[in-house]
């Protein structure tokens, strides 16, 4: 054991120090942090659709449905304001963090990357209609700007709203908004910028200021755009194409979630919040998937992604990493060690709300080498079961985004709105325990050892 743990010291915990530090990732995790308001009110208003409109129209009572329909449509707009556009706020939230991280006018950089994902955006619609239209119409269309071409209906100067103003557009936001305000980072610090004399209000000058790093990124993603244009498509949709699809994809394979899972309790064990390190990964892949569940199911859509992010906080982490809230009420049962038993008792409440740095840092389980293995091994399992449960169809996949803190099976049930992710997360809750157990005994051996 102890030479597992020296090798995993040398030779994993420098290099995932050294990626925690990566000032892009450190600004694309805090983006994802930035939009969380919004993707929860979005969640909120999907949710209370789902209660008061999908759930009635299910067994019929189209009656309170019509006497809802204030609400619903007020849920909509929300809905709108929020997880319809979330690629949109991404874009400004991404921009902003990376230039808090390089110190530059994070303001200006914001709207850099919003413009950024603005100008890859197609500006066009197409409708392909079941039957050919009169001529009569085709002139009436032709006269307002539209073109027809049989069945074919396609105008410009047109925003595909469902399409891409939604997660769709994460990745792109992430490739290209990196390109456009790296470059407004580096001219900024390089100081290529115009100088106002000091009479000029701040608020003007920093403008100015601002003026040619920003038209020099944006003027280079405009080049990169034109280009893709002239092999008739799209920035944001050759990116979804062959990355982030690809990408989402294989974040649904059982192997991707047991290797986050895995790295996620060995960084923890050695003190590294390996939440927050590999949360660049689990948002841009996991998080995006859920964001499109989310849209699906306020669009009555079948849910397209079958592992979330959230399942991670529901059926593996509860309680935090480790389900570390299944250990504290392990010792409490089982431990004779007043000194175990005295942290769990602080600990517990924290860790109902997710909350487990009490009991990691204090009892302390990072460098323990006894309960090394039952915290690698319990979400090794239950994340097994969970996969297996979901992948079956036992459990409906998440579609309500749900604040990490909100307390083990409200959070199942409200982010799923089946009362089997319940059970499975009580089912995992057990499984946990059972494993900690043992563990917990040996601990009190240990001391008994000590103390003789």
């Amino acid at each position: 054991m102890n030479a597992l743990i020296n090798w995993l010291n040398k030779h994993v915990v420098p290099v995932a120090a050294k990626i925690g530090s990566i000032r892009w990732l450190i600004a694309l995790r805090d983006a994802f942090i930035a939009v969380m308001p919004l993707t929860l009110a979005g969640s909120l208003a999907t949710v209370i659709n789902a209660l008061v409109r999908d759930l009635p129209t299910s067994f019929g009572w189209t009656g309170f449905v019509n006497s809802m329909q204030w609400l619903i449509s007020i849920d909509s707009l929300v809905w709108t304001g929020t997880m319809a556009i979330l690629g949109l706020l991404f874009a400004f939230t991404f921009g902003y963090q990376m230039c808090v991280q390089y110190k530059v006018e994070p303001i200006a950089g914001g709207l850099v990357s919003l413009g950024t994902f603005i100008m890859g955006l197609p500006q066009n619609f197409s409708l392909i209609l079941s039957n050919t239209l009169t001529h009569g119409d085709t002139k009436t269309l032709t006269g307002a700007g539209a073109a027809v071409d049989g069945k074919n209906i396609t105008a410009w100067g047109y925003f595909n709203f469902n399409k891409y103003f939604g997660s769709a557009g994460f990745f792109t936001v992430m490739i290209m908004g990196a390109i456009s305000v790296t470059i407004y980072i580096w001219l900024m610090k390089k100081n290529i910028t115009i100088k106002m004399p000091d009479s000029v209000p701040p608020a003007v000058a920093k403008a100015f200021t601002g003026i040619i790093p920003a038209t020099a990124g944006l003027y280079v993603v405009g080049v990169i755009d034109y280009l893709f244009s002239l092999s008739h498509t799209t920035v944001i949709d050759f990116i979804s194409q062959t990355i982030q699809d690809p990408l989402l994809n294989i974040g649904q394979g059982y192997g991707s979630v047991l290797l986050v899972t895995i790295l996620v309790q060995v960084l923890w064990f050695f003190g590294i919040h390996g939440t927050n390190v590999l949360m660049p990964i689990t948002e841009s892949i996991w998080m995006t998937a859920q964001f499109a569940n989310i849209n699906a199911a306020n669009k009555g859509q079948a849910l397209p992604y079958m592992w979330t992010r959230s399942d991670f906080d529901f059926y593996v982490w509860i309680g935090g990493a480790g389900s570390t809230l299944l250990l504290i009420l392990a010792i409490l049962a089982f431990s004779t060690r007043e000194d175990q038993r005295a942290v769990a008792k602080l600990s517990l409440v924290p860790g109902i709300f997710n909350i487990n740095e009490p009991v990691m840092f204090g009892m302390p389980i990072v460098l323990d080498p006894i309960y090394f293995i039952p915290f690698v091994i319990a979400p090794i399992v239950m994340v097994s079961t969970s996969y297996a449960a979901l992948s079956m169809g036992w459990v409906l996949p998440v579609k309500a985004n749900m604040p990490w803190a909100m307390p083990p099976f409200l959070n199942t049930f409200l982010g799923t709105l089946d009362w089997r992710a319940v059970v499975l997360q009580l089912v995992n809750m057990v499984i946990g325990f059972l494993i900690y157990v043992p563990f917990v005994k040996a601990a009190n051996n240990v001391n008994t050892q000590a103390e003789a």
